[in-house]
C-alpha cells in the first residue's frame, strides 16, 4: 500500500494574496473568517502514470483558507484554488498542486526518478447552464518537471435529494514537452539501463476521459463521496515506449473520500 499526501498550496497563496487584497482596508490580513477542512481519500489506481498494475493508496486532505462565497459545485479533479474573482456564475484565480516523487522501481527500473515538486498556475470556471459547470486549469511545473499542463473538465450535476448529488462529465488534458519528457521520455542512458526503447516526446494531448461521483452531505460540515475516473492516454503519452512496452493506455481510478470542515474566526 502506498501512502502519499495532498497538502494545499492555498496556504502559501493566501499568504501572498491576502495582504495585497486588504492593504487598503487598514486591517490585518489574518483577521476574518477562515476554514479548515480535514479528511482522507482511499483509491485504487495505476502504480504509476501510464502503468498497467493497480494498487491502493491513501491520501490525506488538508485544506486551509479564507472563507468566502461557497462554490455551487466542486469536483475531486479540482486542484487547490483561491478565487480572486467570484460572482456566483464565474470564478477565476490561482491554483496549485504538489507532485510527489516517482521512484525507479519495478517497471521503472533504470529510469531517472521524478523529483518531489509541484505545479502552480490559474483557473477559470463558469456555468453555461444551472446544472453544468466548465472549468479549465493551466499550471507550470516546479522541480518535478519544467513544462505546462492544461486540464479542461465539464461536469453535469443533479441533486437527487437535498443531501445527495450525482455528477459527471468529460475530461481532457494537454501538456508540453517538458512534462512529457519527465514522465514519459526515455533518453539513451535510460534506454540502456532499463531495456526500453529510446523516446523523446513533444507536446500535445495527454489524455481524454470521463469521470463521475456520488456525494453525500452527511451533516452541514461533513461530506462523503464515491467516485470513478477513466482516461485514455493520447499523443506523446500513448506513443511512449514506457506505455507501449510496460504500461497501458487505459487508466482507471476508483475511490472513496470523506471530509469535515471547521469554520473559525481570527
Amino acid at each position: 500500500m502506498r501512502i502519499v499526501g495532498k497538502i494545499p498550496l492555498a496556504v502559501a497563496i493566501g499568504l501572498f494574496v491576502a495582504p495585497v487584497a486588504q492593504a487598503g482596508q487598514g486591517g490585518s490580513w489574518i483577521s476574518g473568517d477562515w476554514y479548515l477542512t480535514l479528511g482522507a481519500t482511499g483509491l485504487v489506481a495505476p502504480n504509476f502514470e501510464g502503468g498497467k498494475k493497480y494498487m491502493f493508496s491513501a491520501q490525506p486532505i488538508i485544506l486551509l483558507g479564507k472563507a468566502g462565497p461557497e462554490a455551487r459545485f466542486t469536483s475531486r479533479n479540482d486542484n487547490i484554488s483561491l478565487a480572486l474573482i467570484d460572482d456566483g456564475s464565474v470564478r477565476a484565480g490561482l491554483t496549485g498542486k504538489f507532485l510527489f516523487h516517482r521512484t525507479s522501481k519495478d517497471e521503472l527500473q533504470g529510469l531517472d526518478p521524478v523529483r518531489f515538486g509541484g505545479e502552480v498556475g490559474g483557473f477559470f470556471e463558469f456555468y453555461p447552464l444551472d446544472w453544468l459547470r466548465a472549468r479549465a486549469e493551466l499550471r507550470h511545473g516546479i522541480r518535478s518537471h519544467n513544462g505546462f499542463v492544461a486540464d479542461i473538465t465539464a461536469d453535469a450535476f443533479y441533486d437527487i435529494t437535498p443531501t445527495v448529488r450525482i455528477s459527471g462529465g468529460p475530461r481532457v488534458s494537454f501538456a508540453s514537452s517538458g512534462y512529457f519528457d519527465a514522465y514519459y521520455g526515455v533518453n539513451a542512458t535510460e534506454a540502456a539501463a532499463s531495456g526500453l526503447s529510446e523516446y523523446h516526446p513533444g507536446g500535445g494531448v495527454k489524455s481524454t476521459g470521463l469521470g463521475g461521483a456520488i456525494t453525500w452531505k452527511v451533516t452541514e460540515p461533513m461530506t462523503a463521496s464515491v467516485f470513478t475516473e477513466y482516461s485514455r492516454l493520447m499523443g506523446p503519452a500513448a506513443d511512449s515506449s514506457l506505455v507501449k512496452e510496460r504500461g497501458d493506455r487505459n487508466q482507471w481510478m476508483f475511490g472513496v473520500s470523506t471530509t469535515y470542515r471547521f469554520n473559525f474566526t481570527m
